[in-house]
């Protein structure tokens, strides 16, 4: 199988790893991030640092819409 796993294009290789990554995560107990979590959490604590909020009205709004769900 990792013979053939050689010749499979890089898309899907990159799949195998992210699932590999994350059965390794949950035997080790430790979560390793993916370059696109990786991304969106440094984008998150960017913000934080700016000061870019939701106000608790918009988030208000947010809960309610999956409330009525």
């Amino acid at each position: 199988m990792l013979e053939r796993i050689a010749s499979w294009p890089e898309e899907d290789r990159e799949e195998l790893a992210d699932i590999a990554a994350a059965i390794e995560a949950r035997r080790a107990g430790v979560y390793v991030l993916n370059e696109e979590e990786l991304t969106a959490v440094k984008e998150g604590l960017r913000d934080v640092e700016l000061g870019n909020f939701v106000s608790e009205d918009e988030m208000e709004k947010v809960w309610a819409r999956f409330r009525s769900s």
